[in-house]
C-alpha cells in the first residue's frame, strides 16, 4: 500500500469518488451478454452458464430441493449452528426495520399508509473464489421478513455450504448460475427462470454493470460490488486496522482499501501489518497493490471530509467521528467493530451500495422488498374542507379537469346540505 500526501493524497480521493467509471469499460460486453439472453432466452442462458459459470452440459440449471435438503444433512453440526445463529440475528434485525401501516384522522380526512410486500425477488449469491452462503441469509432473510411470495436464489457453481443455507431457510428455487446472464435471465424471464420484480445482491463488476444495464425494466437494490472499506483512526491498533483492509482486499482484486489518518507514525504500521498479513494471499495483495492506500490527512476534520467524499460500502471510525459520518453504507464503531463482523452475524446486512451510492442510501434492509402505497379518504366533510383549496391550485396550474372534479363533488354535498337544511 502507498502512503499518500498533500496534493497526492487529494487527487486519490478525486479519482475515488469518480470510481464508478471502472463499471462503463465493462458495459460493452456485458450489454451483449443481456441482450443475448433477452433475445435467445434458455438457449444463450445455457450456453453461457456452460462457458461461463462450469455448467455442466448434462447438469439441470434448476437446483432441486433433494439436493439442498442433501448439502444440508452432509455440514458438521458447527457449522449448523452457525449459520442458524447468523440467521436468528439477521431476522431479528430485519424485523425492527419492518414500517408500520397507520392511519391519521382529522376533519373527515383520512390519510395514513399500508405496506405490501413484492411479490418476486431474485436474490444474487456471488460464487466461484469462494462459497458465500452469508450472502444468501442477507439476501433471503429479508425477503421472508418482508412476506414476499416468489424468492429466486442464483448463484454461480454453488457449494455445499450455499445450497445447505437455502435449505435451511426453505428456499425452494434455486439456479446455478451468475454472471451477467443471471441478471438479465432475472429481469427478462426465460422459459425456465420466470422474470422477478427486483434484483438485489453483491457481485464483481460484471454483474454491477450488468445490474446497471436492466435497472429501467426490472428494479435493483443498488451497485453492489466490488468492496469497499475505509477505516478513518488516528490511535487505533495497527494489527485491527490492517486486517480489516486486507479482509476486505480478498474479496475481489477489484476491492478498494483505504486507510486515513493524521498520524504519520500509524500510517508507517499499517503498511507494514498489510505486508504481513496479507502474506500467501495473493487476491488481497493484489488488491492492495491496485487499489489499496493510505492517505494522510492535515486534520481529523479532513480525514472525515474525505471519508465521506468516497462514501464506501464499509467504514471504520473512531467514537468521536460517528456523528460526522454523512456517507457510508455501513459503520463500524471502534477498535474491536471488526467489519467481518458485520459481514457474518452482528445483524446488519452486508448487501451494501458501492461505486458512491453510500451518499444516497445506506445497506440493504427489509423496505427494499416492500412497497410502502399512500392511502387517502375523504368523507364529505373531509372534501369541503380540501376542495376549494385543490380547486385553486387545479386552476393556477391549467388544469381545468382536476378543478372540475373536485368542484362536481363539492357541487353535490352543497346539494345535500342545502335539503337537509330545508327540511331541518
Amino acid at each position: 500500500m502507498r502512503i499518500l500526501e498533500g496534493s497526492k493524497a487529494k487527487a486519490e480521493v478525486a479519482r475515488l469518488v469518480g470510481r464508478l467509471n471502472r463499471l462503463t469499460d465493462s458495459e460493452s460486453a456485458v450489454r451483449e451478454i443481456v441482450n443475448d439472453v433477452r433475445q435467445n432466452g434458455d438457449v444463450a442462458l445455457r450456453h453461457l452458464a456452460e462457458h461461463w459459470d462450469g455448467l455442466g452440459s448434462e447438469q439441470p440449471i434448476r437446483v432441486s430441493e433433494k439436493e439442498m435438503k442433501t448439502a444440508w444433512e452432509s455440514l458438521p453440526r458447527e457449522l449448523r449452528r452457525a449459520l442458524n445463529s447468523a440467521a436468528t440475528n439477521i431476522r431479528r434485525f430485519a424485523e425492527k426495520q419492518s414500517p408500520k401501516e397507520w392511519m391519521r384522522k382529522k376533519g373527515g380526512v383520512s390519510t395514513g399508509q399500508i405496506v405490501r410486500p413484492l411479490a418476486a425477488v431474485g436474490c444474487y449469491v456471488p460464487g466461484g473464489r469462494y462459497p458465500l452462503p452469508s450472502t444468501l441469509l442477507m439476501t433471503v432473510i429479508p425477503a421472508q421478513v418482508a412476506g414476499v411470495e416468489r424468492i429466486c436464489v442464483v448463484s454461480p457453481q454453488p457449494r455445499t455450504e450455499t445450497l445447505a443455507a437455502a435449505a435451511m431457510l426453505g428456499v425452494q428455487e434455486f439456479y446455478r448460475i451468475g454472471g451477467a446472464q443471471a441478471v438479465a435471465a432475472l429481469a427478462y424471464g426465460t422459459k425456465t427462470i420466470w422474470r422477478v420484480d427486483k434484483i438485489v445482491g453483491p457481485g464483481n463488476v460484471y454483474v454491477t454493470a450488468a445490474k446497471k444495464l436492466v435497472a429501467f425494466d426490472c428494479g435493483i437494490d443498488f451497485l453492489a460490488g466490488p468492496t469497499e472499506a475505509v477505516v478513518v483512526s488516528h490511535a487505533g491498533k495497527a494489527e485491527f486496522i490492517a486486517a480489516d483492509l486486507v479482509a476486505q482486499a480478498e474479496h475481489d482484486p477489484e476491492a478498494t482499501s483505504v486507510f486515513i489518518t493524521i498520524s504519520r507514525v500509524l500510517a508507517k504500521k499499517v503498511v507494514v501489518e498489510t505486508e504481513r498479513l496479507s502474506q500467501g494471499n495473493t487476491l488481497a495483495r493484489q488488491s492492495l497493490h491496485s487499489h489499496g492506500a493510505v492517505l494522510l490527512a492535515t486534520s481529523e476534520g479532513e480525514a472525515m471530509v474525505w471519508a465521506n467524499e468516497i462514501a464506501s460500502e464499509h467504514l471504520t471510525v473512531e467514537a468521536g467521528d460517528l456523528r460526522s459520518v454523512r456517507n457510508a453504507g455501513s459503520v463500524f464503531v471502534g477498535d474491536y467493530s471488526a467489519q467481518a463482523a458485520g459481514d457474518y452475524v452482528a445483524g446488519p446486512n452486508h448487501v451494501l451500495p458501492t461505486a458512491g451510492g453510500a451518499r444516497c442510501r445506506g445497506g440493504l434492509t427489509v423496505m427494499d422488498f416492500l412497497k410502502v402505497i399512500t392511502v387517502q379518504k375523504l368523507t364529505p366533510k373531509g372534501l369541503r374542507s380540501l376542495a376549494p383549496t385543490g380547486i385553486r391550485l387545479a386552476e393556477a396550474e391549467g388544469l381545468s379537469a382536476h378543478a372540475e372534479s373536485l368542484r362536481v363533488r363539492l357541487k353535490r354535498v352543497q346539494r345535500k346540505q342545502q335539503v337537509r337544511s330545508k327540511h331541518a
